[in-house]
This record gives C-alpha cells, sequence and structure tokens, in this order.
C-alpha cells in the first residue's frame, strides 16, 4: 500500500526534545477532552509518556470506539487507525501521526492477491467449504473481504477460539497474513504438521498441487513479522545456560521451534502480566518489540527482564511514529487543521465490522 507522509516544517526537525514536549503539553492542555492520545504497546518513551491509554491493537480501537473525544491520535500503525475508523463508525476524526507507520506483516497480504488466491481455490476445491481467517495486523480491505465470505478477525488472545469456530463451519481455512500464528494455533489445536500447507501467494496455485489443498485443514499465508521471526531457539539455550531457572515468555507471532520450548506464549497483555506475576528476583526473557520489554524492565526495577535476542530489534515501521510528529498533528489540530486522517469508506467499513463483530460474538 502506498502511503506518502511529506516531510515536517523545520520548527519540528529542528526541535529539542524539551520544546517538542512543551508544545505537546501545550496542545493536549487546549483540545483537553476533545482529544485522546492512544499508545500502542511497541511505541517509543518519547511518545507513550503522552497517551491517554496504552493497550494492543484491538483493545485501543476498542477504547476509541468507546470514547467521545472528537479527535483520537492513534499511535501506532495504519492498520490500527483503520480499525479504529471502521469501530467509531466515520464518527470521529483518527489520526495517524506519520501515513508512513505501516506494519510489513499487514501489507505481505494485500487485497488483489487474497481475491487471486480465493479464485484459485475455488477452481480445485468447494470454496463455500473454505472460511477466511484474518489476523487483526490486516488493512480493512482484507477484513471486509472475510466479512463478506463467512469468516472473521483473530487477535493473538483469541486465536484458538476464532480458528475453532472456523473450523465447525467449514473443511478448512484460509488463514492470512501471519503464518506462524496460524500454525501455532493449529498445534494448539491438536492439529499436526501433515494437516497445514503454506500458501505463497506469488506462486501459482500458492506453490501447492491440487492434492496439497485438498488434504490440507490450514492454507497459512506466506507472512510473519519483521521482529517476532528474528527470535530462534539458539537465543533460548543460550539464555537458559546463563539463567537455568529464568522464564522464556514468546509472542504466538514466533515460530514454532521457538514456541514450543518457550515457558509462556501469548499475546503483549499475556506477557504483561507474566512478567507482573514474576517473583521479585526473576530473570525474564521476553520475545517481543523491544519498547515494550524496556517499559516491562522500568517499571519492574526488583526482576530482570531482557530482550530474548540480544541484538535488539524494534518495530521499523512503529518507530516512525515520534514526538516531532506528535507535535505536528496536536499543534494543527489546536489551528483547526486536520491533518493525516483516516478514513475507509463506507461499504469496506460495514463489511469489516462484520468480521469483527463476529469475533466478538465468538469470544
Amino acid at each position: 500500500m502506498v502511503r506518502i507522509q511529506g516531510a515536517l516544517p523545520d520548527r519540528y526537525t529542528a526541535a529539542t526534545q524539551e520544546e517538542l514536549s512543551s508544545w505537546i503539553a501545550a496542545a493536549k492542555a487546549t483540545l483537553g477532552d476533545r482529544l485522546l492520545i492512544l499508545g500502542h504497546h511497541y511505541q517509543r518513551e518519547e511518545v507513550m509518556r503522552w497517551a491517554d491509554a496504552r493497550g494492543d491493537s484491538f483493545g485501543l480501537s476498542r477504547l476509541a470506539a468507546a470514547s467521545v473525544a472528537e479527535y483520537i491520535v492513534f499511535c501506532g500503525v495504519h492498520f490500527m487507525a483503520e480499525s479504529a475508523d471502521v469501530l467509531t463508525g466515520g464518527t470521529r476524526h483518527v489520526i495517524l501521526p506519520d501515513l508512513n507507520a505501516g506494519c510489513s506483516m499487514a501489507d505481505m497480504a494485500d487485497l488483489d492477491s487474497v481475491e487471486e488466491a480465493w479464485d484459485a481455490l475455488a477452481a480445485v476445491t468447494d470454496i463455500e467449504r473454505i472460511v477466511p481467517i484474518t489476523y487483526m495486523n490486516a488493512s480493512a480491505a482484507l477484513k471486509a473481504f472475510v466479512g463478506r465470505h463467512g469468516g472473521a478477525v483473530c487477535t493473538s488472545s483469541n486465536a484458538r477460539a476464532v480458528v475453532t469456530w472456523a473450523l465447525a463451519r467449514g473443511d478448512k481455512l484460509l488463514f492470512f497474513p501471519d503464518q506462524h500464528l496460524g500454525r501455532n494455533t493449529g498445534f494448539q489445536l491438536g492439529l499436526g504438521a501433515g494437516d497445514m500447507r503454506v500458501w505463497d501467494p506469488k506462486r501459482d496455485l500458492g506453490g501447492l498441487d491440487e492434492v496439497d489443498v485438498k488434504e490440507a485443514t490450514l492454507l497459512l499465508w506466506k507472512g510473519h513479522c519483521s521482529v517476532h521471526q528474528r527470535f530462534k531457539v539458539a537465543h533460548i539455550e543460550a539464555f537458559r545456560t546463563e539463567h537455568p531457572d529464568g522464564i522464556v515468555v514468546v509472542h504466538p507471532e514466533c515460530s514454532h521451534e521457538v514456541v514450543e520450548v518457550a515457558d509462556e506464549v501469548g499475546s503483549t497483555d499475556h506477557i504483561i502480566r507474566v512478567v507482573e506475576a514474576a517473583p521479585a528476583g526473576s530473570v525474564i526473557a521476553v520475545a517481543t518489540e523491544i519498547h515494550l520489554v524496556q517499559r516491562l524492565a522500568a517499571e519492574h526495577p526488583d526482576r530482570t527482564v531482557v530482550s530474548l535476542d540480544p541484538l535488539i530489534c524494534p518495530c521499523s515501521t512503529m518507530f516512525r511514529i515520534d514526538a516531532a510528529h506528535l507535535a505536528w498533528v496536536l499543534e494543527n489540530l489546536v489551528d483547526g487543521e486536520v491533518v493525516n486522517r483516516i478514513t475507509v469508506d463506507g461499504e469496506t467499513a460495514e463489511w469489516a465490522r462484520v468480521a469483527l463483530q463476529r469475533m466478538l460474538e465468538i469470544t
């Protein structure tokens, strides 16, 4: 998806952190209850300090829907702001501070590729018996596709419940865009490797033959998170050599090999709860984005919280949101100018809400 963020005025790019902080504080005070700033767990601290609420993508979108604020500044990535616009019914101004803050995983499955896959599957099997499931990390267009075709959205917290629901309604699932969450959920439900196939959208029939398609229960889109795919079994082995009593907690976007040998597996909220519940003196290796890991370490100084990968890797797209962009959008709002508003057209939003509502009914 093409997104173009123009260069910020020199006022912001040349400003010190102290100046940016004073401008943000003044704008927040002026806008008051008309403004809600949402901060995703992976945001850098210079942004998160200004958030009125923090959380994961869907949790923040639900907060947006429940808010009466006129302006919702979503410090996250593009698909998150889209979800907020969908759930607010277009009745709020949802703003993304930097339009270039996308999600590489979400971009690995676009509407044209998914529609092509659907048509290819229809040519070799009963398409009415395939249920499409999209992870929350996808565009509103893909959520709408799922809504139209009888499927649902899932999060890393409720993927098991959503996949169970889908398997009761069809013979097989097309799960996108993250193959790892789909695979880990399949194993959780007792499926074996032979029940799953990876669908490569760059190859004819996903790189499969007709027998593969017909035998598979889970067709897993060839997509991944650029951060979570970095974590390896070797990292866990090295950590346990140094800390035999340490705790390893990983996100389900990690590979199945990593998930198999971790002590705890779960969403960002689950990771936070594991750290909070660990006794003082614990050493905890966390396999997720570094800004959350660093925040957990700062908030729990009586525990040692480290990244499982010593070569720490931030979410490069989430990292685009900074204090300069936040100050820029807020000062524009004070001046009566709405910049970087994210909107989803009516029909797409309607079907995306259907897919999201199915998820809520399931879980």
